[in-house]
């Protein structure tokens, strides 16, 4: 189980012409957030939202005739499924797809566009992996890994090559791991192209799957996580094999950070990066000293996110920033109060979104009531000095 820089220099031949080149561009913002020099390459730029096009055309390429009539079988969360449905097509290879339970309707409902039979089965990837394996054996369509393939490997290492020829003066590559695929074909692509540069995993902390490996031990893995397309619970034995003797440290973040990360990216790149695709920059920000001054190179390798989910990140991070924020106010049950609190508010110059009385909580006197009053603020010192406001005017907050 091997795959050397020449035979990813042969699938980039491969693939050429048939997949996006996505760019790579420096990032002023991030770098002065980060106090590192970064550069990000937009692989959620790609037709099907993610990375793992290479990968999925470099293995259908090199399908045998019969197989190709046979078919592919596949689970997946989504972005694997994605691109091999859509490349599948373009090939006239049937394509079948087992997704688990909680896959973003998004991912599902692309999968389906491009042509593929989806299945919901399983839990996790490993429910879904299991039924996989059932219809290959039962209807006799080739097994295609996600990450567990020397041709998706190979494939998926043509992101690093064309990261380092675009930008040469990296110092570090921090690249997300769910099975392991891509962080595989990085490294070596990577270490062959420059031997000094440095590489960096990025876990999420409910599927720690490759640093247990690593430690010898049995990971301890489940939750739902926004990084969902990284929620595997075994890393592939060939990237793992690969990967692990190049990999210099694998960062295992929080939920917070990759919320944080996608609503950067959003806010202060323009552009959509889905949990798993923005765990590079959710490391870079959960773990700034470790590369603040070196050049880093993220690889935003996915932007297929849910509408309703984006949304929820987006509020969710100006809750943290104070930018929404709930005062809790205890005051009498009369006439003009709400009137008088909302002055004082508007007079420091917060909006109120949303208002709700509780007159019901026992810990609030009969003819009382308490008030729940979200404003838009600033930012934490706007906040902070709404509430100065309202304590000044007599009010006994709760919250906020």
């Amino acid at each position: 189980m091997t795959v050397t820089f020449d035979d990813i220099l042969a699938a980039r031949d491969r693939i050429a012409g048939q997949v996006d080149r996505t760019p790579v561009r420096y990032s002023r913002r991030l770098s002065q957030l980060t106090g590192a020099e970064v550069w990000v390459k937009f692989d959620n730029l790609h037709f099907t939202g993610s990375f793992k096009e290479r990968g999925a055309l470099n293995r259908l390429l090199q399908l045998t005739p019969d197989e190709r009539k046979r078919g592919v079988v596949a689970a997946s969360a989504g972005n694997h499924a994605q691109a091999l449905a859509y490349h599948g097509a373009r090939l006239g290879v049937p394509v079948t797809i087992v997704m688990p339970e909680g896959t973003p309707f998004v991912k599902a409902d692309g999968t389906r566009a491009h042509g593929a039979t989806v299945v919901i089965k399983g839990l996790d990837f490993t429910g879904s992996t299991e039924e996989a394996h059932r219809l290959r054996d039962e209807k006799g369509y080739v097994f295609v890994s996600a990450f567990d393939d020397e041709g998706i490997v190979t494939g998926q290492g043509v992101c690093a090559v064309e990261f380092l020829e675009d930008a040469p003066d990296l110092d570090a590559l921090i690249i997300p791991i769910g099975g392991g695929g891509l962080i595989a074909g990085c490294s070596v692509a990577a270490k062959a192209m420059k031997p000094d540069i440095r590489i960096f995993g990025v876990e999420a902390a409910m599927y720690p799957s490759f640093s247990a490996k690593r430690r010898g031990e049995t990971p301890k893995c489940g939750g739902q996580t926004i990084a969902e397309g990284i929620a595997i619970k075994a890393v592939g034995d060939i990237p793992f094999a690969i990967a692990d003797p190049l990999i210099e440290e694998v960062l295992v973040c929080q939920e917070a950070d990759f919320e944080t990360a996608v609503a950067y990216y959003a806010t202060l790149e323009k552009t959509v990066a889905e949990g798993a695709g923005a765990g590079g920059l959710a490391a870079l920000l959960a773990y700034p000293d470790k590369f603040r001054g070196m050049k880093v190179g993220l690889v935003l390798c996915g932007g297929n996110i849910d509408a309703r989910m984006l949304a929820v990140v987006l509020n969710r991070e100006l809750v943290r920033e104070k930018k929404m924020i709930v005062y809790r106010i205890l005051g009498d049950d009369r006439p003009g109060m709400l009137s008088k609190m909302s002055a004082v508010i508007g007079g420091l110059g917060g909006n109120i979104i949303d208002v709700v009385h509780n007159r019901l909580a026992l810990d609030v006197p009969a003819k009382g009531a308490e008030f729940d009053i979200m404003v838009e603020t600033r930012g934490e010192a706007h906040a902070i000095e709404i509430r100065h406001g309202l304590e000044e005017a007599g009010y006994e907050l709760r919250m906020g």
